[in-house]
């Protein structure tokens, strides 16, 4: 998405004691020691059996455009936000260290290590805020859309989420869903910028501009063709069906209703399809749906789903609740320093220090058992599956992928996970997370 009116690309999309710390860094010294920092969350959303990595493309795009232009250190320090020794700092600031994550589409558990960040302190602590904030948001629509396409059971879903948030968190929702199963969106925005495939035909306002019903399909008939979906539920839905077969003939596309008890009426419209002989005409639903109205819809005679407000907000989980911690740092400045594990002890919110690896273990039929994760170089077992990937070296993005191959990784890691993590009823992590000193010790 295009950041350029803030000034400084990405750079104050952050919190100020992002530059406080920074700046007093700077002032005794530390700021130049190396630091690892990662992303993870204590646990998953409550009752949830696996949460989704997305938005990792959005973000490497992001710290590519991590500068701090003229404007921006204006605005910096004629606010005393910072001092011209750090202004100074800010003005040549590049991140010129390593990052390692979990790809997009790959699912995560309770502490997986999903984001590796290695630089000095001071490059990397600028990204917290920039990391958290777009995969907090992200990460939370993948694992809801990826819920919503299992309860549907291969019927295709449409995003139309983008009238209920912000005009941007809608492109990085349609961008997300995508990933998570979704077959298309209503936002031209996400198709321009990221190529998800885009539909949307028309709403009550089209019909309601007619003088009648019948006027209004034959409108939207002579110029989207019999292929297209009418919406049929803006008075009554038995007259309208009847007009729109009468209008379009046995080979109209699809008839879509939104309000009403979508699982009685498409029955009853179903019903009146085949009587008039429209048996191949489709029928979506729209109208508040979360998965479990999805899933509750799946006996009846249902093609597909669009879902806009649930999925949005994460369906009662808006964030991933993702942190973005200090796990080691060295003792000194310099590359030569010992690096040493640094830990919270605080109540609640520990945390464990040292930079870790992470595995998924598999048994002989290549069903995920648990999530390992140890402190030091991984060393996986014949049926371990490593799960960091580079994303940048020295600086360079090198993990950019196209979106549909994180679509398709993620149908391959759902196809890997135990069946429960597949079901919609509150339960435990499908796996659960495994701690060793040391790097993962391979059975046997």
């Amino acid at each position: 998405m295009d950041h350029g009116d803030l000034g400084g690309g990405t750079a104050l999309l952050t919190d100020q004691y992002e530059l406080t710390m920074l700046q007093a860094a700077l002032s005794s010294g530390t700021a130049g020691r190396r630091a690892v920092f990662e992303v993870f969350a204590r646990s998953l959303p409550a009752g949830r059996r696996y949460g989704v990595v997305a938005g990792t493309g959005r973000l490497l795009d992001a710290i590519e455009a991590f500068v701090f232009d003229g404007p921006a250190l204006e605005f910096l320090t004629s606010r005393g936000i910072v001092d011209e020794p750090t202004a100074e700092w800010l003005e040549s600031f590049r991140f010129s260290g390593n990052i390692w994550g979990y790809p997009e589409g790959e699912c995560y558990f309770p502490e997986s290590p999903i984001l590796v960040v290695e630089g000095t302190f001071a490059e990397a602590v600028l990204l917290e805020t920039l990391s958290l904030s777009i995969l907090n948001h992200d990460c939370a629509i993948a694992s809801a859309a990826s819920r919503m396409a299992q309860a549907a059971q291969g019927r295709p879903l449409i995003e139309m989420g983008s009238r209920r948030t912000h005009e941007m968190a809608a492109v990085a929702a349609a961008r997300a869903a995508y990933i998570a199963g979704f077959g298309t969106t209503s936002n031209l925005a996400a198709g321009r910028r990221y190529g998800v495939p885009t539909a949307g035909t028309s709403a009550h306002a089209f019909t309601l501009l007619h003088d009648s019903e019948r006027h209004a399909f034959k409108a939207q008939l002579a110029s989207l063709g019999e292929g297209t979906t009418l919406l049929v539920d803006t008075y009554d839905v038995e007259r309208a069906v009847r007009a729109a077969v009468e209008l379009a003939g046995p080979s109209l596309g699809a008839v879509r209703i939104d309000s009403g008890d979508l699982g009685v009426m498409a029955r009853q419209v179903r019903d009146q399809l085949d009587a008039l002989g429209a048996r191949d005409t489709r029928i979506v639903v729209t109208g508040d749906l979360d998965e479990y109205g999805i899933a509750a819809l799946a006996a009846a005679p249902v093609n597909g789903y669009g879902v806009g407000t649930s999925l949005v907000t994460g369906s009662g989980a808006p964030t991933a609740s993702l942190v973005y911690k200090l796990v080691a740092r060295a003792d000194g400045p310099g590359g030569d320093a010992p690096m040493r594990p640094v830990a919270k002890r605080s109540t609640g919110k520990p945390t464990r220090g040292g930079r870790k690896s992470a595995v998924r273990r598999l048994d002989a039929h290549g069903t995920a058992y648990a999530e390992v994760i140890a402190t030091g170089e991984p060393a996986p077992g014949p049926r371990d599956r490593v799960l960091l990937a580079p994303l940048v070296r020295d600086g360079v993005v090198v993990g950019r992928e196209p979106l549909g191959e994180a679509r398709e990784r993620h149908a391959r890691a759902l196809r890997e996970l135990p069946p429960t993590a597949l079901q919609l009823s509150k339960g435990s992590p499908a796996i659960p997370t495994e701690f060793v000193e040391g790097g993962p010790r391979p059975l046997g």
